[in-house]
């Protein structure tokens, strides 16, 4: 889906940041997806989390958590991380969240600055890092505590295995993203923006904090059809980053209101099989409530979007 749109951002600074436009429902959605997260940062990966409590509020099985079967690596590979990316990265950071990779479709070019988006261990950071070189800059933002202490504790291994010293992680929410007006060349996220409850603050944020003329660059799950309601409800879900989805169409609609232009959402439904042919708890569980003989990539898609801000 190509689509030019020259709408600019009605967004200023003042009008995205107000604390008081969010609702007490939004606070108790985040403070569940909060501390889901946070256990897969104490524990060091999904599967470990998974391991460590039965009874979590974190989700009950991958998804964008990762695969309950395969290690945050093998993941990373099969959807296109590159031995090199793995190598950039210390180890902990990658924690098995990804559904897909949006370092490849961001043509990250020397000296760009780029934020990344719910940057949790901070692998995609350190993945960027090498690409934009010395000159280049990139700023992390996560809203768990927990994730941003591992992600700075990662920093150190990767200045001493890269050279570089150009990754910094800051504490916030992406609908009131931690970064000036023009700030960035480039905005990336990874199986993060569904899980806000409020996605069309987040698109004018992003709009607002990229320079003109800059890109989004986001992997993202999506639905291409209402879900059941079991699932839509199940918190488990939510933080596995299916839940929390919305329509393509919606996402589409919701980037040309915050007037981004250029937009591309390319389904990737392959992922979705994947998981299920992996045996992925939290793919089991979905598959069960939906209609018989349906598979859940009738339902649901990774999305690779791609943007500009005119």
């Amino acid at each position: 889906m190509n689509t030019k749109h020259t709408k600019s951002s009605c967004c200023s600074t003042d009008c995205c940041t107000d604390p008081a436009s969010t609702k007490p429902a939004d606070h108790a959605l985040r403070d569940q997806v909060r501390e889901g997260y946070a256990q897969i940062a104490r524990a060091g990966s999904w599967s470990a989390a998974q391991s460590q409590s039965a009874e979590s509020s974190c989700c009950a099985g991958g998804g964008c958590c990762g695969p309950a079967t395969f290690t945050p690596d093998q993941l990373a590979a099969a959807i296109g991380y590159s031995a090199d990316d793995l190598a950039a990265s210390p180890d902990s950071a990658n924690l098995g969240l990804s559904c897909g990779n949006p370092t490849a479709i961001a043509s990250l070019q020397p000296g760009e600055t780029v934020i990344d988006l719910g940057s949790g261990g901070g692998f995609d950071c350190f993945v960027a890092g090498p690409k934009v070189g010395a000159q280049g800059r990139v700023i992390g933002v996560d809203m768990t505590p927990d994730m941003l202490t591992k992600a700075r504790d990662n920093t150190a291994h990767y200045r001493a295995r890269s050279g570089l010293d150009n990754v910094e992680f800051r504490l916030g929410e992406i609908e009131n993203i931690p970064a000036a007006d023009g700030t960035a060349d480039v905005v990336i996220s990874n199986c993060v923006l569904n899980l806000s409850p409020d996605k069309p603050r987040v698109w004018r944020e992003i709009a607002r904090i990229l320079k003109p003329g800059g890109r989004v660059a986001v992997s993202d799950l999506a639905i291409l059809k209402p879900l059941p309601e079991a699932v839509r409800n199940d918190i488990e879900a939510l933080v596995g980053c299916v839940a929390g989805a919305v329509l393509v169409e919606e996402t589409h609609q919701q980037m040309l209101d915050a007037g981004l232009t250029d937009i591309e959402l390319v389904s990737k439904p392959h992922y979705i099989d994947a998981m299920t042919d992996w045996q992925d708890p939290l793919y089991r569980k979905i598959i069960a409530a939906l209609p018989a003989g349906s598979k859940a990539s009738d339902y649901i898609t990774s999305l690779d979007i791609s943007a500009r801000k005119p």
